[in-house]
């Protein structure tokens, strides 16, 4: 086990937010962690994600692969080089995350940039736009940031994650992206995909299940139906 100075220490001990708290502590105490313990022990369903939490604090994270029980290889994740943290208080960063939000709330309103749905300003999350493992903080525009709802970030965090440019790392590729700015994009994670999110609040959900009921007299689902429509009104 390595020995870790007082101030890395310090930035460890810190960090009191759960899913990061947990990667660290174990890492702390039996030098690395991997998918299969996120996963299996921990329940985390997205390891990754996880993992992230921790790297959004400033802590260096290295990524190798180990040989499970099972002989597959899985990644494992160790502190990195503590020279390279980004931050030696984490409750400077919380503050600057809280006016973030507040800012963004006042320009927006509570609700999530991908879904649109209005939600409880304590449900809200703070993302990137272009992942932090691609161009790091940019903490004097707030535009550098979005509010999700955590089913939201965890599809974004997801697709980001698996997208060719996670290796290439070309922010560019990442501003035209859907999950950076879901009104004006060219593709979905590199692929030529197009999205259209809908969501029904209050007495809106009345028209949503009169949608429903009639996808179903037509045999088709929801989506297929809702394309249906929109096909016959760009024909007219």
């Amino acid at each position: 086990m390595p020995e870790y100075s007082k101030e890395f220490l310090e930035l460890l001990h810190s960090v009191t937010a759960k899913r990061p708290k947990t990667v660290i502590d174990h890492i702390l105490q039996h030098g690395f962690i991997t998918t299969e313990q996120l996963k299996d022990v921990y329940g985390y369903s997205h390891p990754p994600r996880a993992v992230r939490d921790v790297k959004e604090y400033g802590i260096p994270i290295e990524t190798y692969r180990v040989t499970a029980a099972d002989g597959r290889k899985i990644a494992a994740y160790k502190f990195g080089n503590p020279e390279q943290s980004r931050f030696n208080k984490i409750s400077g960063r919380t503050g600057f995350s809280k006016a973030i939000k507040e800012q963004l709330i006042a320009k927006y309103g509570c609700k999530c940039f991908i879904y649109q749905e209005t939600i409880n300003e304590r449900d809200l999350q703070i993302d990137h736009r272009v992942p932090f493992e691609i161009d790091g903080d940019n903490e004097t525009d707030i535009e550098s940031f979005m509010l999700l709802s955590s089913s939201a970030n965890r599809a974004k965090s997801w697709s980001c994650e698996h997208c060719e440019n996670w290796q290439q790392k070309d922010k560019q590729i990442c501003l035209s992206c859907y999950w950076a700015f879901p009104e004006n994009y060219n593709h979905i994670a590199m692929l030529q995909i197009r999205r259209l999110e809908l969501c029904w609040q209050g007495e809106e959900v009345e028209k949503y299940e009169a949608l429903k009921k009639q996808a179903i007299l037509n045999n088709q689902t929801l989506p297929e139906f809702v394309k249906t429509i929109i096909d016959k009104a760009l024909i007219r």
